[in-house]
């Protein structure tokens, strides 16, 4: 799975809105990629139908769940540490019960139960719609557990609830699982096959958000690009389907332009693209329709042919190079952030340098970098020494963290003087007296509150920046208030 969140990133208590007559209380933390937080909102959908309100406060909380990540060894780690402060607050409150959800529950399944003996309750990424029945059998005495793949799960019938939310910005999940088996990566073992998800379900959940004064859709999938929904089942069962679900079927590209026309006024991104899956159709949809917004994540990982070939990453140096010209042909303007990771088996200082090149030509807006993390399972684990040193890890990633923040000063430089409308979203960190939004190449940008509020579309004038962020002063109103 290509990262789109920092999975070193603190897990968040989640929150919801209080149903009446709930009486049991959930505290539930994820941590990882965007679609990790995306499936507690089902998860917590699913629980406030069980009688549960959720609760920041760890310690009054009746049931406790951390949605947990598996892509690299850091964010298990820090997962344990939390089951540690959990169990530490359950010899206080032995009525409290402790589960673990998502990929690192699907990767170590019951050895959290049998060995470590540290959770009541073990949740698979597909087997959410299975938590009543598991609570069940933790009331009775009985260790519950259940990491079933599925082939048609997609929770497109959960009307997730929005946890935390700033009531703006809102993760619309379209596809599950992933086929692409990089050989770094554990997603395909951790949440199956992929499969698509409805258009009809999509729309309708986008038409509830707007109608709940939502103004931006993040399109969530491992790999946006694949998505393709013939009535059912899974992408690579496509050439079994019939004519009339071949003329009908709906691609990525269909599906942008079906959310854009759908809510004219609302932004939409998406997230993650996989190179060797975006098509030129996809590219020329955003180019189409301005609610679109111009900013692709587009992971390459390294920039050797012959370590991208290890990966299994099945596009070349050259093809990607392609498909970011076509990018910048077609929409001049595009934001481009990337995931790379540095110190893969065998990676020379010539692969190495080659990485360096890579990101020279593309000179990305930001990115999300990393050393290499030996992952259980995976194919490289079995089949791959880990060679490179620590050592040499590092100061690879220094290096490509160094010219990445170059490149990204020099994209915040090219805004200043502009007017570009922002959404607000929130109030700034590190001031209550400034708003904080984000522009369409996904920027943040920071200006004086005056009488502006949450949710509204302002032109802004950018006057400074920072390598992370836009400063600026709203000049009027746009027009899709």
């Amino acid at each position: 799975m290509e990262k789109t969140i920092d999975e070193n990133k603190q897990g968040e208590a989640l929150i919801l809105d209080t149903k009446e007559g709930n009486s049991k209380k959930l505290f539930i933390e994820s941590y990882g990629c965007q679609m990790n937080f995306s499936d507690s909102e089902i998860v917590a959908s699913i629980l406030s139908d069980q009688g549960f309100n959720t609760t920041q406060q760890l310690e009054e909380a009746d049931l406790v769940l951390v949605n947990t990540c598996s892509i690299r060894d850091k964010a298990e780690q820090t997962v344990r540490k939390r089951l540690e402060k959990y169990n530490a607050v359950k010899r206080i409150n032995p009525n409290m019960k402790v589960g673990v959800l998502g990929c690192m529950a699907e990767r170590l399944k019951s050895k959290f139960l049998e060995e470590e003996k540290i959770v009541d309750l073990v949740v698979g990424p597909d087997a959410y719609k299975d938590l009543p029945n598991l609570l069940a059998e933790v009331d009775e005495g009985r260790d519950a557990i259940n990491v079933i793949l599925s082939k048609e799960e997609t929770y497109g019938d959960i009307s997730p609830v929005r946890l935390n939310s700033n009531g703006v910005t809102a993760f619309v999940s379209i596809t599950r699982g992933c086929d692409n088996m990089c050989t770094f990566c554990v997603v395909p073992f951790t949440r199956g096959r992929e499969r698509s998800r409805d258009p009809q379900s999509i729309i309708e959940e986008i038409n509830d958000l707007w109608s709940k004064g939502y103004r931006e859709v993040t399109l969530l999938g491992q790999n946006v690009d694949s998505y393709l929904w013939y009535g059912g089942g899974l992408k690579k069962d496509f050439e079994k389907a019939s004519d009339f679900q071949r003329a009908t079927a709906v691609n990525f590209s269909n599906l942008l332009e079906l959310c854009a026309k759908a809510q004219a006024k609302m932004r939409f991104r998406f997230s993650t693209s996989n190179p060797q899956d975006m098509t030129l159709d996809v590219i020329e949809t955003m180019a189409k329709f301005e609610n679109i917004c111009n900013y692709i994540h587009l992971p390459v990982q390294s920039g050797s042919d012959r370590i991208l070939k290890a990966m299994n990453r099945l596009h070349t140096r050259q093809e990607y190079f392609e498909l970011i010209d076509n990018i910048k042909r077609l929409i001049p303007d595009c934001a481009i952030s990337q995931d790379m990771i540095s110190g893969f088996p065998t990676e020379t200082e010539k692969d190495h340098q080659d990485t360096l090149s890579l990101m020279e030509y593309v000179k990305y807006d930001f990115g999300f970098m990393f050393a290499y993390s030996e992952r259980p399972g995976t194919l490289a684990a079995r089949k791959l020494e880990d060679d490179i040193p620590e050592d040499v890890k590092k100061r690879r990633l220094n290096e490509i963290i160094q010219l990445q923040q170059k490149h990204s000063l020099m994209r915040t430089q090219k805004h200043v003087g502009k007017i570009e409308e922002i959404l607000i979203e929130k109030e700034s960190k590190r001031s209550d007296q400034h708003w904080s939004g984000r522009n369409s190449q996904n920027t943040v940008v920071v200006f004086p509150k005056e009488h502006y509020k949450v949710g509204e579309f302002v032109n802004v004038k950018i006057n400074d920046c920072t390598s992370a962020t836009l400063i600026g002063q709203a000049v009027n109103y746009s027009q899709n208030n």
